[in-house]
């Protein structure tokens, strides 16, 4: 059966939660929950959709900043990200203060993710990419059967992820796409952290940070 999915906008900011179910079980995970809890379950209770998970591709403030108040109502495991992101997670406090947006203690993920690490939902595999630049500890979830690429912030529509931040580098970042993501095929289709979805092949043709 197919793996659906709808993007879901949270937070000032315009980030993508992607709400991800596999037709057949019913089975669903939110992926970066950056705020707006009420809507984002209620996203889910409208499609009569079972909720198993969190997956997390960094540790951004609007795309981590609703997990301690979605978990609190919902009993479910946090994946990810990378260990390396842990410092961005133990600051949520101040850093939600400095940007304005709904207080978030720190918290620690049920698991972080490695590379070559795999994610299920239904029968519906994703494997686990750690593409370090934007942040040190994001990853990519791939989901090969489905075309499907979850990427947070390293690739966008004809752009690639800030290299500013605290520990970003952009050297990193450019190897790992060039290495990890635009080996995939050209007609996977890739959910971005801001903006709208793309292709591998397109970004292979058009992206000038990647030419």
């Amino acid at each position: 059966m197919a793996l659906q999915f709808e993007l879901l906008p949270v937070t000032p900011f315009m980030q993508n939660c992607t709400l991800l179910w596999d037709e057949q079980s019913r089975a669903a995970v939110l992926t970066d929950v950056g705020g707006e809890t009420e809507r984002l379950l209620g996203e889910v209770a409208a499609r009569g959709l079972d909720l198993q998970a969190v997956w997390l591709t960094h540790g951004h403030v609007d795309h981590v900043g609703g997990v301690v108040d979605l978990t609190k109502q919902v009993d479910v495991p946090v994946l990810g990200p990378h260990a390396d992101d842990d410092f961005w997670i133990q600051q949520l406090p101040a850093i939600t203060q400095a940007y304005r947006f709904p207080f978030s203690p720190p918290f620690t993920p049920t698991r972080w993710l490695n590379e070559g690490d795999t994610l299920t939902l239904g029968e519906h595999v994703f494997e686990v990419l750690h593409i370090p630049g934007h942040t040190p500890g994001h990853v990519v979830l791939y989901c090969a059967a489905a075309k499907l690429l979850v990427a947070g912030d390293v690739l966008f529509l004809e752009s690639i992820g800030r290299t500013d931040f605290p520990r970003g580098n952009h050297a990193d970042l450019i190897r790992n796409i060039r290495e990890k993501i635009l080996v995939l095929p050209d007609d996977t289709r890739v959910i971005t952290g801001h903006g709208a979805m793309t292709t591998i092949g397109h970004e292979k043709r058009h992206n000038p940070f990647l030419r």
